[in-house]
């Protein structure tokens, strides 16, 4: 019997337990997959503790990002994708579909491929960091060659794929994090600016960076009382994506340099992507060329074997790492 992952209650991560499930048989629509690496992203974290968009349905299964070999499919499905080697798309309920297990059943319009030349690993950190910042940046930003574009907790997953994406486009990005203990690396990842908001005055660096101008895009996970430094530091007409609320402070609306500069500020999720068939294929097609060509590379902070997955989410909870923390099964 495969072991999967469940909570039974709301809390940290030493609410997950691990169980022996029976093995499941895919529905109409659905796969089930040998599953060989979980991505853990920020959403898993919240979600567990009953802060997520999405409340859990307990007992419920947790996580988004599997990579492993389809193993059976469901009526409606085609059988060619038996044997192939997917990742999953974050685009269905995590109580349902909950991927941190040794095996999972999910939509089949959640399939990914990846390029080959990209680990299982790596394949467990694509798609819920690039469709986000893709997304963001390229379907509702606009991003364009030139543009200034501010990404604050840039060494989180999304952060730094929100950093190839504006590099891949020709922008300029400018990294934003508390403190100075991973500047180097960030930079080191592709960042052309990093603003240590610990230490320096956001709305005077970025006013320097840019000339006076100001950022056209905010591409923003923290929200809360940041939001007003981030709309003094933007250019006349930008638009400042919220994609998160990792503050968990209200946030007020810049109302003042919203109105003299004209600008725009909107809520995101992924599900804008994953719940729209032709935006998702174009946005999955974006990603895989440029993993295929190597402009985009997903960098890969630390493993842990599934034995240690309460570990895993603890070191994700510390905020220690820069990219992707990863779950390995054997």
């Amino acid at each position: 019997m495969p072991k999967v992952v469940r909570f039974y209650e709301t809390g940290g991560p030493e609410n997950l337990k691990f169980e022996d499930a029976p093995v499941q048989q895919p529905d109409h629509g659905e796969v089930r997959i040998k599953v060989q690496a979980i991505g853990l992203n920020r959403a898993e974290a919240l979600f567990v503790r009953g802060m997520y968009l999405e409340q859990p349905q307990l007992p419920s299964r947790i996580c988004y990002e599997a990579a492993g070999i389809v193993e059976a499919v469901g009526s409606g499905v085609d059988p060619k994708w038996i044997g192939k080697r997917v990742a999953t798309v974050p685009s269905f309920s995590m109580s349902a579909n909950g991927v941190l297990g040794e095996e999972a059943v999910v939509p089949a319009n959640a399939l990914g491929e990846f390029p080959s030349k990209l680990s299982t690993v790596e394949g467990a950190a694509i798609w819920m960091q690039y469709l986000t910042a893709w997304g963001g940046l390229i379907h509702h930003g606009k991003l364009t060659k030139g543009d200034f574009v501010i990404i604050p907790a840039a060494s989180s997953s999304v952060g730094l794929a929100a950093i190839q994406i504006v590099k891949a486009e020709g922008g300029i990005a400018i990294a934003a994090t508390r403190t100075s203990l991973k500047k180097k690396e960030i930079l080191a990842l592709g960042a052309d600016h990093v603003i240590v908001t610990e230490e320096e005055d956001l709305v005077a660096r970025v006013k320097e960076i840019t000339g006076g101008t100001g950022a056209r895009i905010v591409f923003d996970p923290v929200a809360g009382p940041v939001v007003e430094k981030l709309a003094e530091s933007m250019a006349y007409g930008g638009i400042l994506v919220e994609y998160g609320a990792l503050s968990m402070q209200p946030t007020p609306f810049p109302l003042r340099p919203a109105m003299t500069k004209a600008l725009e500020m909107r809520g995101y999720t992924l599900r804008e992507v994953g719940n729209d068939p032709a935006l998702l294929k174009q946005a999955k097609q974006y990603v895989y060329d440029q993993l295929e060509d190597g402009r985009f590379q997903p960098k890969i902070a630390k493993t842990f074997p599934f034995a240690q997955t309460i570990q895993a989410f603890q070191y994700l909870e510390s905020n220690q790492q820069v990219g992707k923390v990863v779950i390995t099964v054997p």
